[in-house]
């Protein structure tokens, strides 16, 4: 299925699109496509025709690194992507195989590389192959010329333990944590052996699923009112998770409720979380906003 409307011929609608707007736009040049998915869905039997691996669990997180899916240096960053067949002036659109989940991630990814023509798709996999839209096997991937992609990184959209400390003490800024209610409180355990349950003093949680409906994000106007109930009057947001993912899904949620000053933790729970003790943990469901 493809189109005569060239991507550079027009702005993407928001860092979100749907199906059909991708449906018509499938196989235009300059648009690549790209799956982003993780975990056990990572390579699966179907994907999007021509897409593309975005392989966060592989090539596409810091070798040298010791948590998971932190973020590769701008060097890396540019070959695996010119790999893929990216230039400089194409659009990109990402999905995954849950709905919107890994792909949030590949999307701040790009955006803290320097490169805004980018838009998850929602509803992702699932979402296109119930609209009976096109697939292919996904056995093997689908060979790219190289892009001439360079990446040009953005301080700031990707932040450490200490940045994320200093937020939870001042008054402008509102930290958010995407794990589950549980998790978050440390009545669940943590998936991976060895953390710290619980979650930072003065963090508020909204779980990622809350923001969503059916694998597709919920409406602006829902989004604007879950956001500015737990930051207030805070305008500069930060977020984390268990492994620095699903964080993007709230960072997504929070932009296209029209928040512009975004962090992402890389670390997450994965490191604050671990039993040196060094970063404070507490438990229990008491937010900062809870208490004011």
């Amino acid at each position: 299925m493809g189109s005569d409307v060239s991507p550079h011929d027009e702005a993407l609608p928001g860092p979100l699109v749907g199906a059909d707007w991708l449906a018509g736009r499938l196989g235009s040049p300059g648009l690549l496509v790209l799956d982003a998915s993780v975990g056990a869905h990572r390579g699966a039997a179907q994907r999007i025709v021509g897409a593309r691996p975005f392989d966060i669990d592989g090539a596409l997180s810091d070798p040298a690194g010791a948590l998971p899916h932190t973020m590769p240096d701008a060097g890396r960053f540019t070959e695996e992507l010119r790999s893929l067949g990216l230039h400089d002036g194409d659009t990109v659109v990402v999905y995954d195989a849950v709905g919107v989940y890994s792909s949030a991630r590949a999307w701040w990814m790009f955006r803290a590389m320097g490169f805004d023509r980018v838009a998850v798709l929602d509803g992702g996999l699932p979402g296109w192959a119930a609209a009976g839209l096109p697939t292919e096997d996904g056995a093997s991937p689908v060979p790219a010329e190289r892009g001439d992609f360079t990446a040009r990184p953005r301080a700031g959209l990707f932040v450490g333990a200490d940045a994320v400390a200093a937020a939870l003490t001042d008054p402008a800024s509102a930290v958010f944590d995407a794990r589950s209610r549980e998790r978050f409180g440390g009545t669940a355990p943590e998936p991976r052996a060895g953390l710290r349950g619980g979650h930072m003093p003065g963090a508020v949680s909204l779980p990622f699923g809350e923001i969503q409906h059916e694998g597709r994000m919920r409406p602006e106007a829902e989004l604007r009112a879950a956001f500015r109930d737990l930051a207030q009057d805070r305008e500069r947001l930060f977020f984390s998770c268990g492994s620095g993912v699903t964080a993007c899904v709230l960072t997504l949620g929070a932009a296209l409720a029209g928040y512009r000053d975004l962090a992402v933790y890389d670390g997450s729970w994965s490191e604050w979380g671990l039993p040196s003790g060094r970063r404070p943990v507490v438990t229990g469901q008491e937010t900062e906003s809870s208490r004011a």
